[in-house]
C-alpha cells in the first residue's frame, strides 16, 4: 500500500511539474483528426493507380539492426530534434506508399546476423549466418565449401545489364553488408588474408577486401571505411600515422588501393579519404569513385568531425550525382551500418542519431530522383533487443526517464531499455539508479535485463518501406529473400524479362508471373 501510495505521489508530482499537456491544442478537436484520417483515406485512394513503369534506377537503404522500435524511436527523436514532442513526426521513410514485413531468420538461426540476411536481401537466396554471397551449401569458416555455391547480387545483375552500380556505407566495405553485394566468402570476418587461417589461404579462398576489386573490377562508386584491409602490413595509415591499431593488415603486401588508381587512371577514376576532397569532385568529371574515409568503421554521425568526416547523406549525395549521369539508369545499396554498433554497445543515442542521419540521407535522395522511374526500398537486415516503454508522457524526451519508480526496487529507470547487454549493472547487489547519473549522455549504456558485454540481434520481423515503379509487389509478410527478385522485376534485369517488352516503358501488366501462382513465381526466379 505505501508503494502504490508513493508512485500516485511521484506521478502526480511529474505530470504536474509539466503543466499543460505536451500536445498542440488543435488536437483537442476532433476535426483535426478526421481531417487528417480524410486526406489519408484521399491519398490512399490515389494508389489504385499503381506505378508500373520500368524501374530505370533502384535505391536500396539499409538500416543494419533497424528493428521497428528503432524506427518509432528515431521517429520521435527526429522530431524533438525540431523542436516537436515528436511522435507525430513523419520519417522519410514513413511517407512510401508501401509497407510490408520481412522475415529475417537464416537457413540455421532463428535470429539471424547480418551476413546471412545481406546474402538474402542482396543475392535473393536464404544462407547461412556467418556467410556472405554464398548459397547454404557452405558452411562457415570451411574454405573447401565455398566452390560451385556462389551466388551474385542484385548489384551483379545490374552491372551485367549496363547500368552504373554503388555501395555506400558507414562502416567498412568489407563488412558483412555490403560485402555480399560482391563477395563469396564462407566467413564475413575474412577482412583481408590477415583474418584468415592459413588454410584457407593455401585452399585458394580470397580475402573480401580482395574480392571487392577483383570479383567485379569495375564497381562505380565504394564509399565507406576499411582503409587498413587495402594496405599492406604494418604501411601507417595516412590520418592516423602514429596508431598502430590503424596500420595496414595484408600479408601478401599488395596495395590494392594503388591497384585500383592504377587501373582507373585513363577512365576519370579518383581515390578519396576525407571530405574536403570529396566533396571538392565535380561528379560530371568523375566516372568511378573510391572513397576510404577511416581505417575501420566510421566514426558514429554525434562524435563525427564534420570539417573531415562526410556524413551519410553527404556521401549518398555525391553518389547519386556519379551514377545518375548513365543512361541506362544505376544501382544503389546504402546501408546506415552504426545503427547495429550503437545497439550491441547499448548506446542507444548513438544508434539512434545513426537512424536519423540515415532518414536524413534518404530524404536526400528522394529529392534527386524520381517516383516514376526510380524505386527506393528502406529496410533492415534485422532487429535487436532494443525498446522503450514505461508509460511515458507525451513529449517525454526520448533519452529520459519513466514518470514512475519501479513498484519492485523504488528506483526510477528511463523509457528506454534493452533485453540484454553491458547496461547490465549492479552497485552494492541492487539495480543502479540512473538518477544518479547522465542518462542523456552520448555514449550511456541503458540499463538491460541480462548481463552481455555485447547486445544481440532481435528475432522479429523487419519492415519493408517501398516506392516508385512496381512498389506495390512489397505487401504483407515475405521472406527476406524475396526483395532483389521484386527489385529485379522492376527493373528488367536478373531471371525475369518477359515482361518487359512493352514500347511504353512500362511493365506489361497482363504477363506479370506474379498474376500466376505463387509457386509458379518461385519455379520462374529459380530457373
Amino acid at each position: 500500500m505505501k508503494v502504490t501510495t508513493l508512485l500516485i505521489i511521484c506521478s502526480c508530482l511529474i505530470l504536474g511539474s509539466l503543466g499543460k499537456p505536451q500536445f498542440p491544442e488543435k488536437e483537442k478537436d476532433p476535426k483535426y483528426w478526421n481531417a487528417g484520417a480524410q486526406q489519408t483515406l484521399r491519398t490512399a485512394l490515389t494508389l489504385q493507380t499503381l506505378n508500373t513503369n520500368k524501374a530505370k534506377n533502384l535505391i536500396l537503404f539499409l538500416g543494419d539492426g533497424m528493428g521497428i522500435p528503432t524506427v518509432t524511436a528515431a521517429r520521435i527523436l527526429k522530431g524533438q530534434l525540431n523542436g516537436q514532442s515528436g511522435e507525430e513526426t513523419q520519417l522519410e521513410m514513413d511517407k512510401f506508399p508501401f509497407v510490408s514485413l520481412a522475415k529475417t531468420y537464416n537457413t540455421n538461426a532463428q535470429v539471424p546476423d547480418s551476413a546471412g540476411t545481406a546474402t538474402a536481401y542482396l543475392c535473393g537466396v536464404k544462407a547461412n549466418e556467418g556467410t556472405v554471397g554464398v548459397s547454404a551449401a557452405a558452411v562457415r569458416s570451411q574454405c573447401n565449401t565455398t566452390e560451385g555455391n556462389e551466388v551474385t547480387s542484385i548489384l551483379r545483375w545490374a552491372k551485367d545489364a549496363g547500368k552504373s552500380v554503388g555501395i555506400v556505407t558507414t562502416t567498412r566495405v568489407n563488412h558483412a553488408t555490403p560485402s555480399a553485394s560482391y563477395a563469396h566468402s564462407v566467413d564475413r570476418d575474412w577482412y583481408s588474408d590477415n583474418e584468415m587461417p592459413a588454410e584457407a589461404l593455401q585452399a585458394g579462398c580470397k580475402d573480401i577486401a580482395r574480392q571487392l576489386f577483383e570479383n567485379i573490377p569495375n564497381i562505380d562508386v565504394i564509399m565507406g571505411g576499411g582503409r587498413k584491409y587495402m594496405f599492406p602490413k604494418n604501411t601507417s595509415d595516412v590520418e592516423y600515422p602514429s596508431v598502430a591499431k590503424h596500420s595496414g593488415t595484408r600479408k601478401d603486401e599488395r596495395n590494392l588501393v594503388q591497384e585500383w588508381i592504377d587501373r582507373m587512371k585513363d577512365k576519370k577514376g579518383h581515390y578519396v579519404w576525407n571530405k574536403k576532397q570529396l566533396l571538392s569532385l565535380n561528379p560530371n568529371n568523375v566516372d568511378y569513385l573510391l572513397g576510404l574515409f577511416e581505417p575501420g568503421d566510421l566514426t558514429y554521425d554525434l562524435e563525427r568531425n564534420t570539417e573531415t568526416d562526410p556524413s551519410l547523406t553527404e556521401m549518398v549525395e555525391v553518389a547519386i550525382k556519379i551514377l545518375r549521369k548513365n543512361p541506362s539508369g544505376f544501382y544503389l545499396l546504402v546501408e546506415g551500418g552504426r545503427i547495429d554498433h550503437g545497439h550491441h554497445e547499448g548506446k542507444a543515442k548513438q544508434a539512434l542519431y545513426e537512424a536519423v542521419e540515415m532518414d536524413r540521407a534518404i530524404g536526400r535522395a528522394d529529392l534527386m530522383t524520381s517516383i516514376h522511374d526510380t524505386m527506393t526500398i528502406v529496410t533492415a537486415d534485422h532487429s535487436h533487443m532494443f525498446n522503450f516503454g514505461g508509460y511515458t508522457a507525451r513529449g517525454n524526451t526520448i533519452f529520459g526517464l519513466a514518470p514512475m519508480l519501479s513498484d519492485v526496487d523504488q528506483k526510477p529507470f528511463t523509457s528506454i531499455l534493452y533485453g540484454n547487454g553491458p547496461g547490465y549493472k549492479l552497485v552494492n547487489g541492487v539495480r543502479e539508479n540512473v538518477s544518479t547519473i547522465d542518462y542523456e549522455e552520448n555514449n550511456y549504456q541503458a540499463q538491460a535485463a541480462v548481463p552481455l558485454s555485447m547486445e544481440t540481434h532481435g528475432g522479429e520481423d523487419v519492415a519493408v518501406f517501398a516506392k516508385g515503379p512496381l512498389a506495390h509487389l512489397l505487401h504483407g509478410v515475405h521472406e527476406q529473400n524475396y526483395i532483389p527478385h521484386v527489385m529485379a522485376y522492376a527493373a528488367c534485369i536478373g531471371q525475369n524479362r518477359e515482361h518487359c517488352m512493352s514500347r511504353s516503358g512500362t511493365a506489361d501488366l497482363p504477363h506479370l508471373p506474379l498474376l500466376c501462382p505463387v509457386s509458379e513465381v518461385v519455379k520462374s526466379f529459380n530457373q
